[in-house]
């Protein structure tokens, strides 16, 4: 028999033995921030009806309901992405 002459194989291990959170509380804490302003987006969507069905109203077509709330819900978003992908250095 011939012997075996090719090297153990090891189990793959990361080479960066890192055992710290991958976001920290910083990331966690504008990741809150972000949270309240896409909140703060739907709240100010809400609104607009009306009790009698017989009425239309038209204060669901305002500013504010149609342009300025996805606009804070979307910069709401954007936020978040930049909260998790913001590296804060020790």
């Amino acid at each position: 028999m011939t012997r075996d002459t090719r090297p153990e194989r090891r189990p793959a291990t990361p080479q960066n033995n890192d055992a710290r959170m991958p976001l920290g509380r910083k990331n966690y804490l504008l990741m809150l921030i972000g949270l309240g302003v896409i909140i703060l987006g739907f709240v100010l969507m809400t609104g607009g009806g009306n009790d009698n069905p017989d009425l239309f109203d038209y204060s669901m077509f305002n500013f504010r309901r149609i342009t300025l709330a996805p606009i804070v819900v979307l910069a709401g978003f954007g936020f978040e992405i930049f909260a998790i992908m913001k590296r804060f250095d020790k």
